[in-house]
């Protein structure tokens, strides 16, 4: 049907992919980084708690049910345009975000942050399909996943070192504005750099579908991300209740329009492709370990009186394992064939094990050895940090290249759906044993409980992932997708 313009043998396609990987960076950065600056923000602008809500939710929202979309406009309009399109917008949010005046104005720039940072994000690991030979795909994949590890890591430090700063009386503005000088370099670089990709015979975006997916997304995201915090008024649950109903819609609309002839953003064929539905599945529950941060956090602040910056400093073993995971993929790959994936995410099941264990184990009050905890830290980031390649390979190597933009905006997306129903339900297990309570003992219950929780969400994770290594991806070639 639709071939790729960019050979495997492009000669500067590690270079072009440096230049992608920004953009995979700078979202997680983003969101990782305003964490540290809410206290600052508040004091500033006088926010109210929903205000401060609002600067997360409102970037994780758009970010997350803009990103189906991001991707398959890379397909049809050129990664790279899509990409410099991105960048540039996402830069103007920042810039609107550094000079905000009013917490309504922030919300505004955050938002806009999001849709821009859905449009950039997709494309590097879309372009991986496109312009690596598939001996070279681990390692780019690879890299793809440090890069997360990376943000995760520098996103908390950079905050808060921008902030002590206090550079030229910035304060809190300076995480925004960062931004700025970095998009100005990857611009001015990348360029003469950065050669297109795309699916040679453009079709028109499908614009029925782009809205019903946004709809259907915004229809389970919001009420997940804002519920707890409103104390889930009737509207989020009928919002949720609404989901099924919007999502057979949407598929319904998207099968029509294939077998029209047209190009729907999920063309339904593709999502066919053998063990897709398992390989997003797991995707679906490799997140759960995304309140684990939150919970934490309260664990050591409210159970240990641990101040801020030192319960900060704990999760660098964490990154540090994220950081490295990736990076030994291959050696992996090499020692553990086709079940890299289900290893890494055993480990992390092993170390939610070990953390809930030394937690029972320490006295109320008391802090955990500080050693065997940054050890348990670590495997459980190294393990998230190995499963993470060879999840995105597991998902996107079951689909031809020509439609790599689709199925990396469905992967992203399904990971950004796995940290909201992961605050939402874990989140909501910890708070409902919390209860009123806020003594150390109710706080270090609700705590391993929830460990417990994400534990089990994993171990369905890996299990899922021992039976698609037993099915090797096959990706459906675009030339057998026709309207049926």
């Amino acid at each position: 049907m639709s071939q790729i313009e960019v050979t495997p043998v492009e000669r500067r396609r590690w270079f072009m992919f440096a230049i992608l990987l920004v953009g995979a960076f700078l979202p997680p950065l983003d969101f990782f980084i305003v964490n540290v600056a809410l206290p600052s923000i508040q004091e500033e602008l006088d926010t109210v708690s929903s205000a401060e809500q609002l600067v997360i939710s409102s970037y994780a929202t758009l970010y997350a049910v803009t990103l189906i979309t991001g991707g398959r406009l890379g397909d049809l309009y050129g990664r790279g345009r899509m990409f410099f399109l991105g960048l540039v917008g996402f830069a103007t949010a920042s810039l609107l975000c550094g000079i905000a005046a009013s917490p309504w104005v922030l919300i505004s720039g955050r938002a806009l942050q999001g849709v821009t940072a859905a449009v950039m994000a997709p494309q590097a690991l879309a372009s991986v399909q496109a312009i690596f030979p598939e001996s070279e795909k681990p390692l780019a994949l690879s890299l793809y996943g440090a890069v997360f590890g990376l943000a995760s890591v520098v996103g908390q430090a950079l905050g808060g070192i921008l902030i002590s700063l206090n550079l030229i009386g910035l304060g809190w503005r300076a995480i925004f504005l960062v931004n700025l000088p970095i998009a100005l370099l990857v611009i001015l670089f990348g360029i003469p750099v950065l050669k297109e990709t795309r699916a040679r015979h453009a079709s028109k975006l499908d614009l029925g579908g782009t809205a019903l997916s946004m709809v259907t997304l915004g229809a389970l995201i919001v009420p997940l991300i804002e519920g707890r915090e409103a104390g889930w008024p009737l509207w989020a649950w009928l919002s949720m209740a609404a989901v099924p109903l919007l999502a057979w819609l949407f598929w319904r609309y998207e099968t029509r329009l294939h077998q029209a002839g047209g190009a729907p953003l999920l063309n339904p064929a593709v999502l066919q492709a053998p063990g897709l539905g398992r390989a997003l599945l797991v995707a679906l529950s490799f997140y759960s370990i995304g309140v684990f941060f939150l919970l934490l956090s309260i664990y050591l602040q409210g159970a240990l009186n641990a101040s801020a910056l030192s319960a900060g400093l704990i999760f660098l073993p964490f990154g540090m394992g994220f950081l490295l995971g990736p990076l030994s993929t291959a050696h992996g790959k090499r020692l553990l064939g086709d079940y890299v994936n289900s290893v890494g995410m055993g480990l992390e099941v092993v170390g939610f094990l070990a953390l809930t264990w030394l937690v029972l184990a320490t006295p109320i009050s008391a802090a955990p050895p500080s050693l065997l905890l940054a050890v348990i830290l670590f495997v459980i980031g190294f393990g998230q940090g190995l499963a993470m390649p060879t999840l995105m390979r597991m998902v996107t190597g079951r689909v031809a290249p020509a439609y790599s933009g689709m199925i990396a905006g469905i992967t992203s997306s399904t990971l950004q759906i796995s940290t909201s129903l992961s605050v939402a339900l874990i989140g909501g297990v910890f708070y409902t044993l919390l209860g009123t309570h806020t003594d150390p003992a109710a706080i270090t219950h609700a705590f391993t409980v929830s460990l417990l929780c994400i534990a089990a969400c994993l171990a369905l994770g890996a299990w899922l992932s021992v039976t698609l290594a037993r099915q090797p991806a096959l990706a459906l070639k675009a030339s057998t997708i026709r309207p049926s």
